[in-house]
């Protein structure tokens, strides 16, 4: 077995102790590094600007990450190591001059270069990178910047479905016209959460599983087919009883949007764990 020699020199010694080093020291040392971001983050969710769902992703990218600790190295990947390097530098420069949400963007993806850069060469990518910016506190923002073209979307097909059950509907912007009666497709309504719990899913179910890279992206466009799909469908039936002249009762309304939800995220289990080569 062939032992790394180092010079007998400070840098040397400094290398043979960073050798030795355990790799989680070297990611707690580049989350440090980005404090100001968790900062910013922590306080947004703290203030109530935004859902804490995020701490849920969070907590899966944390415990996946230990899962892999046994199989981590203390030599990181150097096209990683780079990559997490200028993701830092530029995180760092963001927070000074881009938006808040830029810059823990950019921070919450050096961490994932920087986690990725420690584990077996051929380790899966993106299911770490999307539950570091799935852990931000992103659904306000989303709701601001998708969430109109989400609801505009949502109504075309629900009133097309609606048509094509013989009721009279028409669509004016993100409002309904059913049987003379309007009805107005709100922020709620966009479907963003949804749109968020599933990638959460797929994300975590992918690095549950080890996932390829590859495998992951051919199947995220069934997912984003499933939460528009489960959308349409909650919206509609709401719509089809408000339309009609039926009471929907708040119980109603969250009821039937939990019962969608699950549905999605049963979708999306069988989507990501079905079929081809998880290691593709």
């Amino acid at each position: 077995m062939n032992a790394t020699v180092f010079p007998t020199t400070a840098a040397g010694r400094w290398l043979a102790r960073a050798d030795r080093c355990p790799p989680w020291v070297w990611l707690a040392a580049q989350g440090a590094a980005l404090w100001p971001h968790w900062r910013w983050a922590a306080a947004r969710v703290a203030d109530g600007s935004d859902d804490p769902l995020g701490l849920a992703a969070l907590a899966a990218f944390v415990v996946l990450v230990a899962r892999e600790a046994p199989r981590m190295t203390a030599r990181p990947d150097p096209r990683w190591w780079t990559a997490a390097a200028v993701a830092t530098v530029a995180a760092t420069a963001a927070h000074l001059a881009l938006p808040p949400l830029a810059g823990a963007v950019l921070a919450a993806l050096a961490v994932a270069c920087g986690a990725r850069a420690l584990l077996p060469s051929g380790h899966a990518t993106l299911p770490l990178a999307g539950l570091a910016v799935l852990a931000l506190p992103v659904l306000s923002s989303l709701q601001f910047y998708a969430g109109f073209p989400l609801r505009i979307v949502t109504a075309q097909l629900s009133t097309w479905a609606l048509q094509t059950a013989g009721l009279a509907a028409e669509r004016a912007g993100t409002a309904m016209q059913v049987e003379g009666r309007l009805v107005i497709v709100d922020a709620p309504c966009s479907g963003v959460q949804m749109v968020w719990m599933a990638y959460f899913c797929a994300c975590a179910l992918a690095a549950w599983h080890r996932l390829g890279d590859r495998a992951l992206v051919r199947r995220l466009p069934f997912v984003g087919g499933l939460v528009l799909a489960g959308n349409v469908v909650r919206n509609t039936v709401l719509v089809a009883l408000e339309g009609t002249g039926h009471a929907v009762s708040e119980t109603l309304h969250q009821g039937l949007g939990l019962v969608v939800l699950a549905a999605v995220c049963v979708g999306v289990v069988l989507v990501i764990r079905g079929g081809g080569d998880a290691s593709s």
